[in-house]
């Protein structure tokens, strides 16, 4: 089985959320979503199963757009896992997600404000956005980012983690440039996963290189801790296969890993940490 833990759910109220207009989409190489979400659902189907990729996280990538991915999620119940991003400020934390993501860095917050408690005694599933943060839309649409990075060190989370024991963590792209920090907050805490999604980019900022980075993550992590990811967003590009490919290459033909590493990495973690209805 492949699941992908990493899949923006760019939906048409995401982008009009943004003030993104169809024919500013177009003119960037973006298709405008259907307005029902149930449409983009499918969409998302058929281009999954085209890819034999069984399930999906569906991330709702802005606070008011929760209801886009909980719509998919109920129409195709098993086949999509609904995270969504959470503003712990908002007081505003939906029942319907299987996951909770946490951007301190977009929202400006510490992990340890009070504000955040709330989730963290609510949700025993959370994705907490590290590192660099780069969000290729906002760049593309002439969008501001006002983001702080002083609240992207993983390090924030270690207290955290060891406080909610029976909570489980995913930090998205190795940490995003804190891969050193990633890797100490997943040798102290069981319950850290990392995500291995995007192409990585942050690894400019070290002399690291792919086979580099698998290999000291699963040193520290073993293979039961890391979450294949494609971090797929927008059509028409659909399902990023290229992110696959290379990171499957990598762990199988330069690395050398069996396949029953290859397929807790590439679906059979995800499976045990977002169980099927």
């Amino acid at each position: 089985m492949t699941a992908d833990s990493h899949v923006h759910f760019f939906s048409h109220r995401f982008f009009q959320l943004l003030s993104a207009a169809p024919d500013r989409l177009s003119s960037l190489g973006f298709e405008m979503p259907p307005e029902d979400p149930l449409e983009f659902a499918a969409r998302w189907v058929a281009e999954l199963d085209a890819n034999r990729v069984e399930r999906a996280a569906l991330i709702a990538s802005h606070p008011s757009d929760v209801s886009s991915v909980v719509t998919a999620k109920r129409a195709c119940p098993g086949r999509f896992t609904a995270f969504a991003m959470v503003p712990p400020f908002s007081g505003f934390l939906p029942d319907d997600i299987d996951c909770a993501c946490l951007f301190p860095a977009m929202h400006g917050y510490s992990l340890h404000d009070e504000r955040v408690k709330p989730v963290f005694e609510k949700y025993n599933r959370i994705f907490v956005h590290c590192g660099v943060l780069s969000v290729g839309i906002r760049g593309k649409l002439g969008l501001p980012s006002p983001f702080d990075m002083r609240f992207s060190n993983p390090i924030e989370l270690h207290a955290i983690a060891l406080r909610y024991p029976k909570t489980k963590f995913i930090v998205p792209h190795f940490g995003a440039g804190y891969f050193r920090e990633a890797l100490m907050l997943c040798d102290l805490c069981a319950n850290v996963y990392l995500d291995t999604s995007s192409s990585n980019a942050w690894m400019k900022y070290e002399d690291l290189d792919l086979e580099t980075v698998f290999r000291r993550a699963l040193n520290v992590c073993g293979p039961e801790r890391l979450l294949f990811g494609s971090d797929s967003s927008f059509f028409p590009r659909g399902w990023n296969k290229s992110i696959y490919e290379t990171q499957h290459n990598v762990l199988k033909l330069e690395i050398g890993l069996n396949q029953v590493h290859l397929e807790r990495i590439f679906g059979g973690n995800f499976a045990e940490l977002f169980p099927q209805p």
